[in-house]
């Protein structure tokens, strides 16, 4: 009993010496623990036009527009009815009208659920997923178009119309991971995907993977003298096959190469690079785009020709850009 009693003493005095802050931090966490409700991760506030939404992004990616921030969006009351804007059939009161419903397809009337979260300020909140904007934004044009707006809807059709014409040429998430700095973390777990499509964990067995076309058309564009047997070729020859092949297949992929098979003393590399490509994906690209490269040597009449070519088909690449796939 003194035990605990002087463990409940030190805890209380714990309690007394946190800031206001810091015992509001612990308590939320706790909440949103025992609750199992997200938290953001990333916030901000992204303009379309001369409109300002606060907007957020959960744990895991989930974009979101706050429910004030979006209500206002489209010329709405902040405060949504019965604290969370959905109706009894959790109809949000701006899709309750009936006018509406022949707009209204099953999907989006399942996605409008407002989702708890807790915020960077440890408030409990609630939000709508970003992408739910444009497809309000169609209900409220589509009506307009066929006339079939009520008066008190005009003034939300023309909000509708306003952030239609700003998300014309911008995505609404892209827009969400700029205003909040997730776009970072968005890119650096993209890239992580592409390099563990790309990079084995183990080591594989040495099988050969350059034809020699490939490094026959690289002598003929350099003019060089093609080695007799038996003869090494160039240490260069690995700087321009790195610069042809591996740098172009993925982002990010010649760096990761490079970290997991380092050059020795004397500068020269353990293994060969493909040897840590993946079976399913990397080694199939990594063929195609020989195949690939090769066809364009063939079409040149030097490297720097070559190059020209090669720089327009198969660019460097860098995260965002599209991958291709399909390897039948």
């Amino acid at each position: 009993m003194e035990e605990k009693s002087i463990q409940s003493l030190g805890g209380e005095a714990r309690a007394k010496s946190l800031t206001e802050e810091k015992r509001s931090e612990i308590a939320s966490n706790a909440a949103a623990a025992r609750w199992n409700i997200p938290k953001a991760t990333h916030e901000g506030t992204l303009q379309i036009g001369n409109t300002k939404i606060q907007c957020a992004v959960l744990q895991d990616g989930t974009r979101l527009l706050t429910q004030s921030g979006f209500l206002l969006a489209i010329g709405r009351s902040r405060t949504p009815k019965a604290g969370t804007g959905a109706t009894v059939a959790k109809v949000p009161t701006f899709l309750a009208s009936t006018n509406l419903k022949p707009y209204i397809d099953n999907d989006l009337a399942e996605s409008t659920n407002p989702i708890k979260f807790i915020s960077s300020a440890n408030r409990t909140s609630f939000g709508y997923k970003a992408d739910l904007l444009p497809k309000i934004c169609d209900v409220y044009l589509k009506a307009r178009d066929e006339e079939k707006l009520l008066k008190s809807q005009e003034d939300v059709a023309k909000k509708c119309d306003i952030l239609m014409r700003g998300l014309a040429h911008v995505g609404i998430d892209a827009l969400v991971d700029e205003a909040t700095g997730y776009q970072e973390v968005r890119d650096r777990q993209a890239l992580q995907k592409i390099l563990e499509m790309f990079i084995s964990k183990e080591l594989l067995k040495w099988t050969r993977r350059f034809p020699d076309e490939f490094y026959t058309e690289m002598f003929r564009l350099k003019k060089w003298e093609f080695p007799t047997h038996g003869t090494s070729k160039p240490q260069v020859v690995g700087h321009y096959t790195n610069d042809v092949v591996y740098d172009r297949l993925a982002p990010s992929v010649l760096d990761e190469l490079r970290r997991l098979n380092p050059p020795d003393e004397k500068g020269h590399r353990p293994h060969k690079h493909h040897q840590w490509l993946t079976p399913d994906i990397g080694h199939p690209k990594l063929r195609d785009h020989i195949s690939g490269v090769v066809a364009l040597m063939k079409s040149a009449e030097d490297w720097m020709q070559f190059k020209k070519i090669l720089n327009k088909v198969y660019p460097k690449k860098k995260i965002g850009d599209t991958i291709e796939m399909d390897f039948r």
